[in-house]
């Protein structure tokens, strides 16, 4: 497939296109120092909602890679922006940590768990059965269920770590109440981040390693999607999905000249 227009700004996963295991992905830091030089918009997309955009920035930092708090989007932030158009100034019970608590405090949401508007869950370190079980008691109670994101699991240097796709199945088992998830592949994340951007789907691209979540989502909200082989999905598994990317590379490295 073809290029269809000039690319003028961009979106971009972060864990397997710019990280990988904390390490930079070689080529990663001059794409990011390229992209801040056009002077061309861009947000670098995660649906982990642990942490907060200047957590990510930080850690990026340490990286090696200089992503400013602003050019940062999480599935918390397009959480909160969700329920704030949904149902301003509501109340929530949350299962998470920072990145989803100030989110959702930034838009005027009240954190109770006392008669809710929704129950929101989204990824900590520590899962509490208390807390699952106050969510689902909630849930039967009439709360609206979300969920910042589908992953059933995620990494960690031991291994693979229950997500929040997981502990949402459990919740759902026992209520028979399915969540709406915001985050990735919902092409609402993409939509998020490019109005942030004030950018235009036929003008940007996204950058994913993913064809499950970063390139179906980017695809269904309309914008030029590219797909490195640096994380989850590998060129023999692309023709498995009755999808194609626009565009496949190597790397991130691959793309500095088209910035």
């Amino acid at each position: 497939m073809t290029q269809r227009k000039r690319i003028d700004s961009w979106l971009s996963d972060m864990d397997g296109v710019l990280v990988h295991e904390g390490r930079p992905i070689p080529g990663a830091d001059e794409f990011i120092k390229r992209l801040s030089e056009s002077g061309k918009p861009f947000r670098v997309l995660t649906n982990n909602s642990i942490y907060t955009q200047r957590d990510l920035s930080v850690r990026l930092a340490a990286a090696g890679l200089d992503v400013p708090p602003a050019s940062i989007w999480t599935s918390a932030l397009a959480t909160a922006q969700f329920l704030d158009d949904q149902r301003p100034g509501g109340s929530a019970y949350v299962i998470g940590e920072a990145g989803l608590t100030t989110a959702l405090h930034e838009v005027g949401y009240v954190l109770t768990d006392l008669d809710p508007d929704y129950v929101v869950l989204g990824e900590t370190r520590t899962y509490s059965f208390t807390q699952i079980t106050r969510a689902i008691r909630l849930i039967e109670g009439g709360a609206r269920f979300i969920a910042t994101n589908p992953d059933p699991v995620g990494p960690s240097t031991e291994g693979s770590l229950p997500a929040c796709g997981a502990v949402a199945a459990l919740i759902t088992k026992a209520t028979g109440v399915a969540p709406y998830f915001v985050g990735k592949p919902n092409p609402r994340m993409m939509r998020s981040a490019l109005n942030a951007i004030e950018g235009h789907s036929e003008t940007t691209a996204m950058i994913g390693d993913r064809m499950d979540t970063d390139i179906v989502s980017g695809m269904e909200a309309g914008l030029f999607t590219i797909l490195v082989l640096t994380g989850v999905t590998q060129r023999e598994q692309i023709e498995r999905f009755p999808y194609r990317p626009s565009l496949v590379v190597e790397s991130v490295a691959d793309l500095i000249d088209l910035v």
